[in-house]
């Protein structure tokens, strides 16, 4: 092993390490580390900027905003609604429900689909009175399956499709992993609704728990007339910087005040609503003014009203929330809403709000305003999984719907047709769109995830440094030494398992990045097609079911259903093995 390739392995070691450490963002790590290799001169500036041009990434930037302005209108989630139906067969209504999914996570992104159906559907097990929990993984299941279809059904594809551009070699046909995505989208589907079913736990979400026990999460306070700050601003009265309380509403008649800021004056009469700590609520009533609605019934949902609103969101692997408390991110004058609980591994996080510092995954339950979802359903800081209101001209939303849907079908066709690249075809999309006005720049900027971008990007560069280095060719090396005397269905094997590991810890797009330079190497090395091994490293660099870091729609669902990590390990280790034993047998009777 030479110096430089010992380096590279040392680095990529120690980003292994950050990453699983969660000492920072992802796409801060990765970018971090590229960073490294430019300044070592390991990499050129070309090198390393070859990320930033690569034809299967800039594709990803252009889905982005083709799959938002498809979902925009909700033409295809009242679609769904509609096809759902009243039926109070649960299981088959929820069967009938799924079956188009996979299809639409085939030719949309799939992070907006899940974010879009999980009120959806946790709405309709609330109505038939059954756990969320039972149909939310299943929903993240699905549609990380049917993703696996097509080029454009996840950004893995489109990944290794453009390192295949780059490197010279043919990308993959429109629908050239249908092959292997179709079966195992089929098996995947029966699965989590048989064995799967049962393995699922009976949990109620996060917000139904804290419903049911509103009285942890909210204490009221009465101002008397003896209050010696009354006509004072909130922060001159002490009640800012609280001991593990937070004022979130101030009732004041028939008018409501929230999100309560330092500047807001506090009357005698008022009803102060505070959340966080509630065993700490003594401590108030020390205050001569104060006294404790002991006899109150105010619930949470008491505390909705024509401009605020109580809304779920996930906070994200890419947040850049994830490095301070909610206090030191200015939370509530940030997004205009306050925290009302936390929680984290279906588990309350029982400290002070403010000094909570959040991780991925984390569901917070906000009283925010009716725009806040409007206003930061893009954000990358979390993903709010919150029903989005009916548009207002609902005609005018349906034609823009369809005629969307007509556009991003013509695009397909054109490509498998071989008339457009993937690319060509997507910017002509984007361009029609805007165009007819079905987006305007600002918001085809805001579809844009820079953070996955810019992570992607970088990974490029990492894997360019691998190859350049002969790590890649190292690693097939091993690979094949410990594979070649079992024959090339073990070399197979180990080949997805290494990628899926590398899925499960880090992150999908750095695993395809960094493993497909090794499966080059060792397509070489035994004289075989390289095709095999792009569709093995693709397949295994999606097919993320046994954490909910390891995949963005895990993640999401996470909080919601109200999942324990265990529950993922439980019922997505069979599944995974379901999925690497048909692909590895699929590209072997192909490919071998």
């Amino acid at each position: 092993m030479s110096a430089e390739m010992l380096v590279v392995l040392l680095i990529i070691f120690i980003m292994f390490l950050a990453l699983i450490l969660e000492l920072a963002r992802p796409d801060m790590v990765i970018f971090s580390v590229l960073v490294i290799f430019l300044l070592t001169g390991i990499l050129s500036p070309e090198e390393a900027l070859a990320g930033f041009s690569n034809q299967g990434m800039l594709t990803i930037a252009l889905l982005f905003i083709v799959s938002g302005t498809v979902q925009k209108y909700g033409i295809i989630e009242r679609s769904l609604i509609n096809w759902l139906g009243n039926s109070s067969r649960v299981k088959g209504s929820m069967l009938r429900f799924f079956l188009p999914l996979p299809i639409l996570s085939a030719f949309l992104n799939n992070t907006p689909i899940v974010l879009t159906f999980t009120p959806i559907i946790k709405n309709w097990c609330q109505q038939h009175g059954i756990a969320p929990s039972k149909f939310l993984i299943p929903l993240s299941y699905v549609t990380i399956l049917g993703g696996t279809i097509t080029l454009i059904g996840t950004s893995t594809n489109l990944i290794i499709h453009g390192m295949l551009l780059d490197y010279g070699l043919t990308g993959f046909s429109f629908f050239q992993l249908s092959l292997v995505g179709i079966p195992i989208t089929i098996v995947g589907f029966i699965y989590v609704f048989t064995l799967g079913y049962r393995l699922l736990p009976n949990h109620k979400g996060f917000r139904e728990q804290v419903m049911e026990d509103s009285k942890e999460y909210i204490a009221e306070m009465k101002v008397n007339q003896d209050f010696v700050f009354s006509g004072k601003q909130v922060e001159e009265a002490g009640l800012r910087d609280l001991k593990g309380l937070y004022l979130i509403e101030i009732i004041r008649g028939d008018e409501r005040i929230s999100p309560v800021r330092p500047t807001s004056i506090v009357k005698t009469g008022d009803r102060l609503i505070f959340t966080g700590l509630i065993s700490t609520i003594a401590d108030l009533q020390k205050i001569n003014g104060l006294t404790l609605e002991t006899g109150s019934d105010l619930g949470l949902e008491d505390l909705k009203n024509g401009h605020t609103e109580l809304i779920e969101v996930v906070v994200s692997d890419q947040s850049s929330l994830l490095e301070n408390s909610i206090k030191q991110s200015r939370f509530r004058s940030k997004y205009d809403s306050g925290v009302l609980a936390v929680h984290r591994n279906n588990e309350r996080i029982r400290s002070e709000i403010g000094d909570i510092i959040l991780r991925p995954g984390d569901t917070l339950l906000l009283l925010a305003g009716s725009d806040f979802i409007r206003n930061y359903q893009q954000s990358m800081d979390f993903y709010v999984v919150s029903s989005i209101a009916t548009p207002a001209n609902l005609h005018e939303s349906r034609k823009k719907g369809v005629f969307s849907v007509i556009v991003l079908l013509i695009m397909v066709l054109l490509v498998a047709f071989g008339w457009l690249s993937m690319f060509k075809a997507m910017a002509l999309a984007v361009l029609i769109f805007i165009m007819m006005k079905l987006i305007t720049p600002e918001e085809a900027k805001r579809y844009i995830q820079f953070q996955v971008l810019l992570l992607i990007a970088s990974a490029f560069g990492i894997g360019i440094a691998m190859s350049k280095s002969g790590l890649a060719l190292w690693v097939a090396e091993w690979l094949l030494y410990l594979g070649e005397p079992l024959g090339i269905l073990v070399i197979l094997i180990l080949v997805y398992l290494l990628t899926n590991i590398f899925t499960e810890l880090i992150t999908n797009s750095a695993a395809a990045v960094l493993m497909l330079p090794v499966g080059l190497e060792i397509a070489e090395t035994m004289d075989v097609h390289y095709m095999g091994f792009a569709m093995i490293i693709s397949i295994a660099a999606s097919a993320s079911f046994i954490t909910p870091i390891g995949y963005q729609t895990n993640l999401i669902v996470y909080g919601p259903g109200g999942y324990k990590f265990k529950d993922y390990v439980k019922v997505g280790t069979p599944l995974s093995i379901l999925v690497m034993l048909i692909t590895v047998t699929i590209v072997r009777l192909f490919w071998f």
